[in-house]
């Protein structure tokens, strides 16, 4: 166990000094938190988990890496489970949504491009909402098929920049504590690690600083819930999945819907606080009850 505790601390400690020092180096050379720039600094800074596992397990270790980080290529249910979950999220938090005083359902995405406004020109902006207005299906349900490539592609090399390092390496090494406890663990210490990018309005734009400690207890609702997928699939490719297909579909939860602020609707305000601690009574009743190799013991 000690030794477990050892690469832990090691692994965290590497994994946050890069990644505080990218973001600090970033706006010292006088980088602004807009695109492309940002764009640059969140996909490098997602990689950087696994990096910081490799260097821990193979070069301080000399450890092999593919078996004890869980990287199997064998397909089971639990990548489709992976790939769907998070679209089906997203609708449920669009729910939720709707019943929060102030919400209304609206099909012409007035609250999406309402927020559109301090990012592009009006004249590109009209130009959007006619292109979407000219569409033959609901742009809803063009999102949600991008979503769902993008999460079994693009979005899942990206995850599985975070995932090597937190569901890989740290699940692994945590494990003496237990699902749940480890699951905890690394979903507070997630949560912490977003806080450079959140601070300069990632993904909450509207409330930077109240958005660390509602990063945070996201990740600690998400962490069971990747955790839970990555064991029981044998394999952390089916994490990268699962963060790919949601950071692929997330939009799907606020975009027919105006009123609310980032910090009450979509996957990573209250309503989607709400749906995750849902799912996750769901894992545990799932583990105990119907699940025929659990788990969850005791």
């Amino acid at each position: 166990m000690a030794k477990n505790v050892k690469k832990a601390a090691l692994f965290t400690g590497l994994t946050f000094f890069f990644n505080y020092l990218l973001v600090t180096l970033y706006f010292a050379f006088g980088g602004k938190w807009v695109t492309p720039g940002s764009f640059i600094v969140a996909t490098a800074y997602m990689f950087i988990p696994m990096t910081a596992a490799i260097v821990v397990q193979r070069l301080i270790y000399k450890e092999p890496i593919k078996e004890p980080l869980g990287i199997s290529f064998r397909l089971n249910r639990w990548f489709l489970i992976a790939w769907l979950l998070p679209p089906a999220i997203a609708f449920a938090v669009l729910g939720v949504s709707l019943l929060f005083p102030g919400v209304e359902y609206s099909p012409e995405m007035a609250g999406m491009f309402e927020k559109f406004k301090a990012v592009f020109p009006p004249e590109q902006l009209e130009q959007m909402k006619n292109q979407s207005a000219a569409l033959p299906v609901h742009p809803i349900w063009i999102g949600l098929l991008q979503g769902l490539l993008a999460g079994i592609t693009v979005n899942a090399v990206a995850g599985f920049g975070e995932e090597l390092g937190w569901r890989g390496f740290l699940q692994r090494e945590l494990g003496y504590l237990g699902f749940w406890k480890s699951s905890a663990l690394i979903g507070l210490l997630w949560g912490i690690w977003h806080a450079p990018i959140i601070l300069q309005g990632h993904n909450y734009p509207e409330h930077p600083v109240a958005g660390v400690f509602m990063m945070t207890v996201f990740t600690l609702l998400l962490s069971p819930i990747f955790s839970y997928v990555r064991l029981k699939a044998g394999s952390v490719l089916a994490a990268a999945v699962i963060h790919g297909s949601l950071n692929g579909t997330l939009g799907l939860s606020v975009m027919v819907i105006k009123g609310g602020n980032d910090l009450t609707v979509g996957i990573t305000g209250l309503a989607g606080f709400i749906v995750l601690f849902i799912v996750n009574i769901g894992i545990f009743i799932y583990d105990r009850c119907l699940a025929r190799e659990p788990l969850m013991r005791g």
